[in-house]
Formats: C-alpha cells, sequence, structure tokens
C-alpha cells in the first residue's frame, strides 16, 4: 500500500494521545489513499508522540468498506528502507511485484514484501471482494540490513485457541506459537480474537514494548479503554498483557511488538531512510524509472507518481524515551 500524504511524517502533527499509568492511547487519524479508487484508512502510527513500537513504523487500518463503494486499485509504486506486512480480516487483494511475484492476500494470511534497497508492487481488490477490511503495516529495517534483496514471503498461521480466545501468530512467538516468516528485527505480530466477556491474560517478552489495536470490540488493556481503531501502547518492562472485552461480541485486536527501535529514521511517502538526502534520491530513482525498484509485470496502467518533496528540511526522528511498564 502506498502512503499518499506528501508531508513528511517527522514533521506533521500527529494524532491525540492519552495515557495512564500503564497505558498510552494513540488515536488514529483519519488519511485518503490514492490510485483510481479512493480507500479512506486510520492511522496510529507514525505521529509526533510515537514514531514507532518496536520496529514498527507505520499502521493503517482500513474498512469494513463496500467495495461498490470504494475497493483498493494501487498502481506500481516503490518502497526502499521497510518490510511491508498485509493481513486482511475481509476480501481478497492481488499482488504484483518487481520479482515477479503474483500472489494474493485473504484473510488470516500473511504477505510480508522486503523492500530493501528498493521495490515496486502493486495492489488491487479482486472482482468477487464486495467488503475490504483490514490492516497495512510497516516494518524499519535497522541501518545494517536496509540494503537488503527484495524478497516476498507468504505465511498462513493455524488459529490457536486459548481460554477466552483465539490466537494467529503471523510474527514472532506468543504462547508457544512461533511464526517461520523471517524479520530483520524481533518482532511479534498476531491477531488476537477475544470471546464476549472474557479476559485473556498474554505472556509477553518484557524487553518489548507492545501496541494493542482495536477493531471490534469493548477493550480494555491492562483496565485502560482502547476504543476501536485506536491503540494502546505499553512500555517495555512487563512479562503480560491482560485483555478484557466488555461488548457481547467477539473483540478483534492486532498485537504489534518488538524491542525498542533505537535508530533514528525519516519516513516520506513510501521511503524509510535516515536523511533528506537520501528521500531527494530516491525519488529521482523511481521518477527515472531506473532499475533500483524494477518494473511490476501485468498490471493495467501507469506507476503511481511521487508527489512534489515538501520545502522544509525532513529531520530524522525516533521515540520519545522509553519509560519502564510495570514489574512483570
Amino acid at each position: 500500500m502506498s502512503n499518499q500524504e506528501a508531508v513528511s511524517e517527522a514533521v506533521r502533527c500527529g494524532a491525540d494521545a492519552r495515557s495512564t499509568d500503564r497505558v498510552e492511547v494513540l488515536s488514529a487519524r483519519e488519511v485518503p489513499l490514492g490510485g483510481t479508487r479512493a480507500l479512506q484508512v486510520r492511522r496510529t502510527i507514525p505521529q509526533r508522540a510515537r514514531t514507532l513500537i518496536g520496529a514498527w513504523c507505520f499502521a493503517d487500518h482500513y474498512g469494513p468498506v463496500e467495495v461498490t463503494a470504494g475497493g483498493m486499485d494501487m498502481p506500481p509504486h516503490p518502497h526502499t528502507g521497510l518490510q511491508t506486512v498485509s493481513w486482511l480480516f475481509s476480501g481478497t487483494i492481488e499482488h504484483r511485484d518487481s520479482l515477479g511475484t503474483h500472489s494474493y492476500i485473504r484473510p488470516g494470511e500473511l504477505n510480508l514484501m522486503t523492500g530493501g534497497r528498493g521495490i515496486a508492487h502493486s495492489e488491487v481488490s479482486t472482482a468477487d471482494t464486495t467488503r475490504l477490511h483490514g490492516v497495512q503495516l510497516w516494518v524499519a529495517l535497522p541501518d545494517a540490513d536496509r540494503d537488503a534483496a527484495r524478497n516476498f514471503q507468504h505465511h498462513v498461521p493455524e488459529p490457536v485457541r486459548i481460554e477466552g480466545a483465539e490466537l494467529r501468530v503471523f510474527l514472532g512467538s506468543l504462547h508457544g506459537e512461533t511464526s517461520p516468516v523471517r524479520t530483520f528485527t524481533p518482532l511479534l505480530g498476531a491477531q488476537v480474537d477475544v470471546e464476549p466477556h472474557a479476559t485473556v491474560t498474554l505472556r509477553v517478552d518484557p524487553g518489548f514494548e507492545h501496541g494493542l489495536l482495536v477493531d471490534a470490540g469493548d477493550v480494555r488493556l491492562e483496565g485502560t479503554p482502547v476504543p476501536a481503531a485506536e491503540l494502546g501502547y505499553v512500555a517495555p518492562g512487563v512479562g503480560t498483557l491482560t485483555v478484557t472485552n466488555h461488548a457481547d461480541t467477539p473483540a478483534r485486536t492486532i498485537l504489534l511488538g518488538g524491542p525498542p527501535f533505537e535508530e533514528e529514521i525519516v519516513m516520506w511517502w513510501n521511503f524509510v531512510v535516515r536523511d533528506h538526502a537520501e528521500i531527494l534520491q530516491a525519488r529521482q530513482d523511481w521518477e527515472a524509472a531506473s532499475g533500483r525498484f524494477g518494473s511490476v509485470e501485468g498490471y493495467h496502467g501507469q506507476p503511481l507518481p511521487a508527489p512534489p518533496v515538501p520545502d522544509a528540511i525532513m529531520t530524522p526522528r525516533r521515540n520519545p524515551p522509553v519509560r519502564t511498564g510495570r514489574p512483570s
């Protein structure tokens, strides 16, 4: 998915953040995505209050949207310095990339694409999709690996029942379930569905910071309400997370985690880099159709043009200092 905001994430005012002793709640802002059909998404990171959660640097939550009112048709567009993580709740998206990959993203199936120095891809909802609903997540690559080779991985995690919930672990490990998908930093990514009026306690790595993105349900994280489309953040230092659903219907959430990412980054359009000059070079390479990003075969249409670079010099950012969570 392409980030259509033309203003650097480093200089944009973010959504509101509210804090308790244990949980910081990050509100989403509405962002329209481009392409031949518009798609409205809710973005919780990055924002001024929090640039990353572990190496997770971007979280878009979209739908449910009826395709007759606007599906997804995202022309070929570039990525560099990151991995893209696509996860759906409903609908099907056709993926093509400059590796030659032709794949589909379906509910409960992970597509992870590594941009490294450069990759291009397109995403189009299929003709039989009547409702589109899911999340698009990005992972910043560490400096040592941000020129990694292009790569694509597909994985279908088995649903796992625990008391009061069902888990689908698509990255990392949770409750003894481990994803085989390779990442460049330790990460956790899982769908956690909590039964009506149930409470679950999840064993987590105390060295990780965590974010719980709520899709549906009346959810409390460590006793703090996290409304739908918002994200609850918990700092490192806790060995368990308690999630309660007070609704009469199941709650659906996405749990993200990782050790604090200590490197400074600049995010602009679809690029994760380290300084302004790298942004200018990546944009120039895309507009010149250089071999850096390759070409996407099979998409019937023109590639997405890069937006103008803002006048302001984009400076690197990192998270505010991490406050330690409660003892595990």
